[in-house]
């Protein structure tokens, strides 16, 4: 136990009333007699000092503890998260001893907050030499090394035979590559050491990134720069030599597991770097690790293939990003697509975050006016067109064929296949484009003009997606003209004129109803929802509760859907379940350019494996301060962070309601929900809804006989009166106010309705309204036994 001025010793016959938090907190983590109460809103106030104090005790509250004790133990560590406890010098041996006693009987033992202390250690580190020669021996008797970094430079703070011991160790038992990065760290000042990011893949599901501002602080360290490149170049050799035969092939077993966790750093250093040397030794790489050297189905090692795309994930580039997707294409083993698959959704949402490099594409041999043609033998041509997507057709003679030739798929069947695939990785690049523009919004990206000129506006890949967009050119500084390229006309600016995307968050009303009158008077579809997309303000009752939002609570959601939906936005959360933990999470995500911490309170509401609910929480946001998130007022949230992140939740919740859910019958609280807010005021996607139905509804065949009323679209059929609501698109009849349940498929929409952007739900409804416009001519039993209740 420690006793110092900022957590006094108390005798045992003193009162806990009479002692301070910190000393309470103390005699509790110590006292196996005392039992307190988790006192959640004294755990803040503690200084930083004296929850580093306490942190080094409860550290060292064994399995065996009571209940109350772990508790109190856990809730300290868990108050930690969002701040930078300090050590006196006392804590910090304490914290060493409690490790090293820790890695006599465990089998893993976790250095970080070793590490902490002493990083951030108030005075001079106490000698500390005995109980780092036995925590680090312990480690090393282990069947396995882990946080090799945090090892190391624990290792350098021992005795002066510590660290070479250790290195010589180390580099003997875990092979060439890795051996060069222990060399590298062990040649580092403690200071870098301690700025290089641990990854231990064991535990990817407790932490599944590392700071971004970490590995920042790698990538800027020049030696070990290098070393990443050496790394990466030996993994190409070693992938290739398997492949020619020089090295025996065995599956999975052309890395080891810490070569693996050794490549995947290196990989993340290069990838934050965005080095010119990665993508063709990408090319090099990926294949030699996919695909066997044999017929067999197996990898050389799909450990390190997983191991890149996680890399991928966290540092994307649109080069890597197409380079799985070949590898994708190739690989032989039935499971690694699938899995691929899923862990591209999420590539592609970072890369869409990361617009410095996600803007880059090639030409690819296309002509200005995004056309490639290749001529063939016997008088056959490919063509390949790009507008919003890349299309092949087949010509004979300059006259287009319906489908590929014959003569062609005999003689030309690797030309077929090539070109497909270039139509496949062009529609790639163009959603990944999509992706990345849309991200820009929430950094408000800008570009010189030049560039965007030529490099965007004029791409013959990008241009019809670009031209698609609205605009903002500065000018004149401090003066933007918004431009809207399909229709308008490139203003005269400097080659080094800022040019960003146009967001309604920054327009007035007028302006904001002009562009989308024009878009659709022009049948202008948008790449995604700009001119119409919803703005979030702020409003009175979330001033009132100052730090977080209420907005989208107490709604009950299909869990599963509304997972899968954080995953392909961006968001990171666990997954939630009847296991320890797994009753509550906040699902978050950073927005402009990783300086904001968005998060969104959700908890288990029923467990049914796929059929389980969750009911939703508070929005919380946090800013980026010294490397720590402050969680800050929603009135410091800049306006256009504040309302991208809650047309997210807006979307989570809208998509996945219950309330949405037309076979819903379940009775109780969840039926009375899914009455309320089946019918509810309407949120902002939905109101943005309405207004594309304002400007088009004039327009359809069935004009005469729909209107517009609140939240509703009323479609005046034959037999009933239909009121479609316009959030989730359930259906009230008239005059008794009735349910008329219709599924999606069989509702038969018009089909050549022009809609501005893509939405499910606005097609939903006009799909109803044009079923219910004409109900007479409804055959469906069940719809029609709903209508002719009365």
């Amino acid at each position: 136990m420690i006793h110092d001025d900022s957590v006094p010793a108390s005798p045992r016959d003193d009162t806990l009333d009479a002692l301070t938090p910190a000393a309470r907190l103390m005699r509790a983590l110590t006292d196996p007699e005392v039992r307190i109460e988790i006192p959640y809103d004294d755990l803040p106030r503690l200084s930083d000092e004296e929850l580093g104090t306490l942190l080094a005790e409860a550290h060292a509250v064994p399995e065996s503890a009571p209940h109350e004790t772990r508790m109190l133990a856990l809730a300290l560590k868990g108050a930690s998260g969002d701040r930078q406890p300090r050590y006196t010098p006392d804590a910090c041996r304490r914290m060493i001893e409690v490790l090293a006693a820790r890695g006599e009987h465990q089998d893993w033992v976790n250095l970080m907050p070793g590490m902490q202390a002493l990083e951030h250690c108030t005075g001079p580190l106490p000698d500390l030499s005995g109980p780092l020669r036995t925590l680090v021996e312990s480690l090393l008797a282990k069947d396995s090394v882990r946080q090799l970094y945090a090892l190391i430079t624990i290792a350098g703070l021992g005795d002066e035979r510590l660290l070479p011991e250790v290195v010589e160790r180390l580099s003997r038992d875990l092979g060439p590559i890795v051996a060069d990065e222990i060399a590298v760290v062990a040649g580092l000042p403690r200071a870098e050491q301690t700025q290089l990011p641990e990854t231990f893949r064991e535990h990817r599901h407790i932490s599944p990134t590392s700071p971004a501002d970490a590995w920042h602080r790698s990538a800027e360290n020049p030696a070990y720069a290098a070393f990443a490149r050496r790394a990466l170049e030996a993994a190409a050799e070693r992938a290739e030599a398997i492949r020619a035969g020089e090295i025996p092939y065995r599956a999975d077993k052309a890395f080891t597991d810490r070569e693996i966790t050794t490549l995947g750093q290196a990989a993340r250093v290069a990838l934050r770097r965005d080095e010119p040397w990665l993508p063709d030794l990408f090319d090099r790489l990926l294949p030699g690790i996919s695909v066997a050297p044999t017929t067999a189905r197996t990898l050389p090692s799909q450990g390190l293939l997983y191991e890149l795309v996680r890399a991928a994930q966290d540092f994307p580039t649109p080069e890597l990003v197409t380079a799985i997707r070949a590898v994708r294409g190739t690989v032989r083993h039935a499971g690694v697509p699938k899995q691929l698959d899923k862990m591209l959704k999420k590539a592609d949402a970072a890369l869409a975050e990361r617009t410095d490099v996600a803007l880059r594409l090639p030409t690819l041999g296309f002509d200005a006016d995004g056309v490639l043609r290749r001529e063939l033998d016997g008088g056959y041509a490919a063509v390949v067109t790009v507008a919003e997507t890349a299309t092949l057709v087949w010509e004979k003679d300059g006259r287009p064929l319906r489908g590929v030739p014959a003569p062609v798929r005999r003689d030309h069947a690797g030309a077929v296949k090539e070109l497909r695939d270039l139509v496949k990785r062009v529609n790639a690049q163009l959603l990944t484009l999509i992706r990345a523009l849309e991200g820009g919004l929430t950094v408000d990206a800008v570009h010189p003009y030049g560039w965007w000129r030529t490099g965007l506006a004029g791409h013959p890949l990008a241009r019809t997606l670009v031209r698609g967009l609205i605009w903002e050119v500065e000018v004149v500084p401090g003066t933007w003209r918004a431009v809207l390229p399909e229709t308008d006309e490139l203003p005269e600016a400097p080659e080094d004129a800022s040019v960003r995307l146009w967001h309604p968050i920054r327009s007035r009303p007028d302006a904001v109803r002009a562009w989308r009158d024009l878009l659709v008077e022009g049948r202008i579809r948008q790449p995604f929802k700009q001119a119409f997309r919803e703005i979030y303000l702020l409003t009175p009752a979330e001033e009132e509760t100052r730090v977080y939002s209420n907005r989208f609570a107490a709604h009950l959601v299909h869990y599963r859907r509304m997972f899968a939906l954080f995953r392909a936005r961006g968001w990171a959360s666990d997954l939630l379940g009847p296991w320890d933990g797994g009753e509550q999470d906040a699902a978050e995500r950073t927005l402009g350019a990783g300086q904001w911490r968005v998060r969104f309170f959700h908890a288990l509401a029923d467990w049914e494996d796929e059929a389980s609910l969750a009911a939703t929480d508070q929005v919380r946001f946090a800013r980026l301060v010294d490397g720590d998130w402050r969680e800050v007022p929603l009135t410091e949230v800049p306006p256009l962070v504040f309302s991208e992140a809650m047309r997210d939740v807006d979307l989570f919740v809208g998509v996945t309601s219950i309330a949405a859910d037309p076979h819903w019958t379940d009775g109780g609280p969840a039926r009375a929900y899914w009455e309320r807010a089946g019918f509810a005021e309407l949120p902002e996607s939905a109101q943005a809804r309405r207004d594309v139905l304002e400007r088009i509804l004039p327009r359809l065949k069935i004009a005469d006989r729909c209107a517009l009323d609140g939240r509703f679209l009323v479609v005046r059929g034959t037999l009933r009166i239909y009121r479609i609501h316009l959030g989730s698109a359930n259906i009230l009849m008239e005059p008794d106010g009735s349910y008329l349940c219709i599924v999606a498929a069989r509702g038969k929409g018009e089909g050549k309705v022009f809609l501005p952007f893509e939405d499910e739900r606005l097609s939903l409804i006009l799909s109803k309204a044009f079923l219910l416009a004409d109900d007479t001519k409804i055959t469906d039993e069940s719809i029609l036994r709903q209508i002719e209740r009365v």
